[in-house]
């Protein structure tokens, strides 16, 4: 039998800037930094498919413990519709056997995602705008820096399937970023990470305990730019809340995904989540 030209394995850590050039290229504005904090989540969990030594087909497949989540599920445009997706793509479901996973996937793609067993859960909405304006003076608001890591941490498994410590480390440290925190009687209530994107920066995630705190925690993120600068953010349309801090702030719907689950979906606070994380690993 002749050996398959076609193989799919690891990538190294250089391999990962290979799928957030792709990305760019496919308009999904990544974050300058996120190969450092996504192969912090899981090195194991993101795959390179080679054609006679070629890299044609990315996908990640980052595992949380019983929770995973795909993304850069990306074909080079010159060998899509052959097969070679669907092959990486049944790969990254192998490495998650046994977790309930999840995805973004973009509105062409549902129907195939659900073919393989996932359901849609909602839908997400890109929300684009610019920075500027005035920070709240609220004594309450201060940087996540200061806080501890196990307090951040048990608040974030509120908001997200699972625990994933490694990723928020990275996530809140990188270059160009801010990250704010609301804390009460030393109760952590919201928290926000803005980050310096290819274009513009992104607001994800924001979490809250109620509107008023997303608002102060987004309007403290909104003024770290100047009134040029491009500010996006990812919005649950479930989340009427969230959709009303979006659009009270002129910004204005540029995309959307479907948020699938395969197997149980995790049962979360959607109500305070304002801002996902990000599309790749949720």
């Amino acid at each position: 039998m002749p050996e398959n030209p076609f193989i799919i394995r690891n990538m190294t850590r250089p391999e990962l800037d290979i799928a957030l050039d792709w990305a760019a290229a496919e308009g999904w504005n990544p974050g300058l930094y996120d190969a450092d904090c996504f192969y912090a989540a899981d090195c194991r969990g993101f795959l390179l498919g080679l054609l006679h030594g070629e890299p044609i087909a990315t996908l990640s497949a980052v595992k949380y413990g019983a929770f995973g989540f795909l993304g850069f599920y990306i074909v080079k445009p010159a060998y899509r519709g052959l097969g070679f997706g669907l092959e990486i793509w049944q790969a990254g479901l192998d490495y998650l056997a046994g977790c309930t996973v999840g995805l973004d996937g973009v509105v062409e793609q549902q129907d195939n995602y659900r073919k393989s067993g996932f359901s849609l859960a909602y839908r997400n909405i890109r929300y684009a705008g610019f920075g500027g304006g005035d920070c709240p003076a609220e004594a309450d608001l201060v940087e996540l820096s200061a806080l501890a890591w196990p307090q951040i941490e048990a608040y974030d498994l509120r908001h997200f399937p699972a625990a994933r410590p490694a990723f928020l480390h990275r996530w809140f440290e990188q270059p160009e970023s801010y990250a704010c925190g609301m804390v009460r009687n030393h109760d952590l209530l919201g928290y926000g990470v803005l980050r310096k994107c290819r274009s513009g920066y992104k607001v994800g995630p924001l979490f809250a305990d109620s509107p008023a705190i997303a608002e102060a925690l987004f309007l403290t993120l909104k003024a770290k730019l100047n009134a040029s600068e491009p500010i996006i953010m990812d919005v649950p349309e479930c989340n009427a809340q969230a959709v009303a801090l979006a659009e009270r702030h002129a910004m204005y719907s540029v995309f959307e995904t479907a948020r699938m689950y395969k197997g149980v979906a995790p049962q979360l606070a959607l109500s305070g989540v304002y801002g996902v994380t990000s599309f790749e690993l949720g």
